[in-house]
């Protein structure tokens, strides 16, 4: 497998809380990301989603207006495939069995549970940006 290439890789975070997003996009410079956005709730994650088409998308659960797992189950259903086919992996303080087990039939690419380090987030975006190649 080729090693990927994080100054080229293009992440939109979805968050809420301003303070975890920025730890988030420190995380992420330190893995050699350059191209990130960001988003503070699912609906304004959506519409940045289709804006970017980011490579992968870190998103957190409990959001409102649309949460998370919302934003997951609408971008599963878009019309256009290389969108619905988005890898998203949540980044969560939820590790409750029914939100894992949800956010799985929601086709999920990763879930990390919160507080998160610099190895867990690599290794999660590697495996979803990975996956995504062999479609």
């Amino acid at each position: 497998m080729a090693a990927i290439e994080y100054s080229k890789l293009k992440v939109l975070i979805v968050e809420d809380e301003s303070y975890t997003r920025q730890i988030i996009r420190n995380l992420l410079y330190q893995l050699g990301v350059r191209s990130i956005a960001e988003a503070p709730n699912g609906r304004d994650g959506l519409l940045e989603l289709i804006r970017v088409r980011p490579d992968v998308v870190l998103c957190d659960v409990h959001m409102k207006p649309i949460s998370g797992l919302e934003l997951l189950k609408q971008l599963r259903t878009v019309k256009i495939p290389e969108i619905a086919a988005t890898p998203v992996v949540m980044l969560t303080a939820d590790s409750s069995k029914d939100t894992v087990m949800f956010a799985r039939e929601l086709a999920v690419n990763g879930y990390l549970v919160k507080p998160i380090g610099l190895s867990q987030l690599k290794a999660r975006i590697d495996a979803a940006v990975s996956d995504r190649s062999l479609k």
